[in-house]
């Protein structure tokens, strides 16, 4: 049966609300590790991307590119990343952990979970799964379509297609 469009209607706004509480129930979390949300996002991405372009984290992170040189420049500082040059672009620069950043994500990570598990202890084991499984779905169908008017959009102004990692073929 299918469900009302009006219900359907909010589908956007509660995804992006459900979003910013967590993320403010996060924070409140995390206040002792003297991090940012945006700080963290950007640890997160970049535990999992290794080598990723500053470009390419800037849209993941949604940071204005300015912003987040700031935040990488004082990550760099730190001795949390290091940038290395692009083997491909001179211009560009790829984004690696360093060791002595592992010890913030380990503290990071286990502020995510107990954040996690607060805000998710309201559902069952399997609706939980449940909950996964259909974002999961949303979001390969929301990346396909980016992909596909990304291709679109290239292929009207007569630019060549990409590969999957987001370079020339």
């Amino acid at each position: 049966m299918p469900m009302p469009a009006d219900r359907l209607r909010n589908l956007g706004f509660l995804i992006r609300d459900v979003s910013r509480l967590y993320g403010r129930h996060f924070e409140r979390r995390a206040r002792d590790l003297e991090l940012t949300l945006a700080q963290c996002k950007v640890l997160a991405h970049l535990s999992r991307n290794e080598g990723i372009s500053q470009a390419r984290l800037a849209e993941l992170t949604e940071t204005d590119p300015m912003t987040l040189v700031r935040t990488l420049d004082r990550m760099q500082q730190d001795h949390w990343l290091e940038r290395r040059p692009d083997p491909t672009d001179r211009r560009a620069h790829r984004l690696f952990l360093r060791e002595e950043a592992k010890p913030v994500l380990a503290r990071m990570w286990k502020i995510a979970d107990q954040a996690r598990g607060e805000a998710i202890c309201v559902l069952s084991a399997q609706e939980c799964q449940q909950l996964l499984e259909l974002l999961g779905r949303l979001h390969e169908q929301l990346q396909s379509l980016d992909a596909r008017t990304n291709e679109a959009r290239r292929s009207a102004h007569g630019q060549p297609a990409l590969a999957a990692d987001g370079r020339g073929k």
